[in-house]
């Protein structure tokens, strides 16, 4: 006889039979939303490298807004 497993509020949880358990439809799309994924992070990563101006974030424009903040306050 298996475990009866409870969810958080301590109410039974039905036993699911394997057989009618979505089995193909959920790795499929668990691999498809996994790739989707990756594919735009990659994406994501390389439009930044290609687009990458170095002089937009040097240290010193940062330290000039900061101290323009702190002056208008």
């Amino acid at each position: 006889m298996s475990q009866s497993a409870f969810d958080p509020f301590g109410e039974p949880v039905p036993a699911i039979d394997p057989s009618i358990a979505g089995g193909r439809a959920s790795t499929w799309l668990k691999n498809a939303g996994t790739s989707v994924f990756w594919v735009l992070v990659v994406g994501i990563v390389l439009a930044r490298a290609v687009y990458f101006e170095p002089g937009v974030f040097s240290f010193e424009r940062a330290v000039a807004w900061a101290q323009g903040l702190f002056a208008a306050l």
